[in-house]
């Protein structure tokens, strides 16, 4: 875990930012009411109270998390994080009372008249209020750093699963081949590198482009167990090769094509593939004319795919077509920061 205390995301500013603006309106207007002052002023002095203290806070805090804290003992942490906190809101405090004489917005006559006690007293309040908020971040970051390691896990499981079921279909075919004809062999076995080669790549993405290649290679050389009986057909825009997709998400439907597809009355194994898109989702199709599918229920390769394609992309797959055995990825949005690596 890589110092998730100092890790401030946007929508944790943002969050700062709106609780530093309320609660200085909200303790302005209270002041202000009590002794029966204008309260656009009091809204206006409260604005700028939250305001100036926000880039304060944001500006050390950022400095500090980036530049200094990481390089320093944890043991010096509280105590620049005291002093720095102090200083946003003594520095936002004296910022807005020299904005308020500026544009000059009526201030109370105590804070006028001993603004620099005041300043000394929210610079306090300001760090106590940091802590809380602090706590609240580190706790929000634990969470999801926690849950990114448990989807993270099961990738990387899932990925495990399939790597060994790819490689002993194709060493299996090379086998094969070694006994018919070594030049050819030769030529598959620099397929089958390639193959691999892609394959162990750490990301669990692939474009489409680079799915489709492999998937390319992994057909060649099951075509020579199945003496050149599979037709792999693909009409896909080329504007659609730099998708994101799930890595063998293609070829897994394909290879469950092949091992349940073949039927005897067809002489060959005809597998179409092309992609549509709406507008919502990117959807790729595979169909074939081998063995209707008898059964809705997935089974383990497809269940994993399923799996795969939620965790990666928000996506799924469904059975088009069980006469005509036609299945459907729908791709949502990739988070292409999970890795399998």
């Amino acid at each position: 875990m890589q110092n998730i205390e100092l890790q401030i995301r946007l929508k944790d500013w943002f969050f700062i930012f709106l609780i530093a603006i309320f609660f200085s309106i909200v303790l302005s207007v209270y002041s202000y009411f009590l002794i029966d002052e204008e309260l656009k002023n009091a809204v206006i002095f409260g604005a700028l109270l939250g305001f100036d203290i926000f880039i304060f806070s944001m500006t050390f805090i950022t400095y500090l998390n980036n530049y200094i804290l990481p390089k320093l003992s944890r043991k010096y942490w509280i105590f620049l994080a005291v002093i720095f906190s102090f200083l946003s809101g003594f520095l936002g405090t004296l910022l807005t009372y020299y904005l308020c004489n500026i544009l000059d917005v009526y201030l109370l006559e105590k804070f006028r008249n001993s603004y620099m006690i005041f300043a000394l007293f929210i610079g306090f309040l300001t760090y106590f209020v940091a802590a809380l908020l602090y706590q609240f971040v580190k706790m929000s970051n634990k969470k999801e750093y926690s849950e990114r390691l448990l989807l993270d896990s099961r990738l990387k499981s899932l990925q495990r699963q399939l790597n060994p079921h790819f490689l002993f279909n194709s060493l299996n075919s090379l086998v094969e081949l070694l006994h018919e004809d070594i030049n050819k062999a030769e030529d598959n076995l620099m397929q089958l590198s390639k193959f691999l080669r892609q394959s162990m790549k750490e990301s669990a993405l692939n474009s489409l482009k680079d799915e489709l290649d492999n998937l390319k290679r992994y057909v060649a050389l099951e075509n020579v167990r199945f003496s050149n009986k599979i037709v792999l057909n693909i009409d896909i825009n080329k504007e659609f090769l730099k998708r994101q997709v799930p890595k063998f998400s293609i070829q897994l439907l394909v290879e469950n094509a092949i091992k349940h597809g073949f039927d005897k009355s067809n002489k060959e194994l005809i597998i179409d593939i092309y992609a549509k898109e709406n507008e919502k989702d990117f959807e790729i199709y595979v169909k074939n004319n081998g063995k209707a599918v008898n059964t809705n229920r997935f089974g383990i390769g497809l269940t994993n795919l399923k799996e795969r394609l939620q965790i990666l992309c928000k996506g799924k797959i469904s059975l088009e077509n069980s006469q005509i055995p036609t299945y459907k990825i729908t791709i949502g949005r990739c988070n292409e920061n999970i890795s399998n690596g």
